[in-house]
């Protein structure tokens, strides 16, 4: 089992429930053979201390792999990188800890909060990934982020043709985290 733990990119926000990022990446692993399941758990809004607030519940299922999407919210809120990097840790541990494979999907701060925080936000996910040798989807939105064409009308939530390249993009690392996971059963 693949636990999907995030926000409300992970959620589907806004979408008809077999559009969402959990969804599609479900059916794209079993089209290509992998007799898996993707359980969605995100929660649109969370921010990292609410992943860390329930990731013990959330290990409850026994996943072998975790998707990792958090953080978003902790930068359109302005939220201490320093805060947001701790919270992380905190859920890596415990997944970790739980025997989990973790795909930690980064996420890049928007330039408008300024050079300082932009580099303090955006070092968070190679630094844990490279700590806790996690497998790193450098940014979750890669191609997305900023496209009209590929986001709903907020701009910050992906529309069905964006959560296919969301999906395309994470595969490799899922696939990867397939092989790594069963290497350790």
């Amino acid at each position: 089992m693949i636990l999907a733990m995030g926000d409300s990119l992970t959620a589907g926000y806004g979408l008809p429930e077999a559009d969402g990022f959990v969804p599609r990446l479900n059916a794209a692993l079993q089209e290509m053979g992998h007799n898996v399941t993707v359980i969605n758990a995100g929660v649109s809004g969370d921010t990292s201390a609410d992943g860390l607030a329930r990731i013990e519940w959330a290990l409850q299922d026994k996943p072998l792999i975790m998707i990792l999407e958090l953080g978003a919210n902790d930068m359109l809120r302005g939220i201490d990188p320093a805060t947001t990097r701790a919270n992380l840790d905190g859920i890596v541990a415990k997944a970790k800890a739980a025997g989990v494979t973790i795909v930690l999907a980064g996420m890049e701060a928007a330039e408008n909060f300024g050079p300082d925080y932009k580099a303090h936000f955006d070092s968070i996910y190679p630094d844990l990934a490279k700590r806790y040798d996690l497998i790193l989807m450098p940014f979750f939105l890669k191609g997305v982020a900023a496209n009209p064409t590929l986001n709903q009308a907020d701009g910050l939530h992906p529309n069905e043709d964006g959560v296919n390249v969301i999906v395309q993009n994470a595969i490799p690392y899922v696939l990867i985290a397939l092989k790594r996971a069963g290497s350790k059963s």
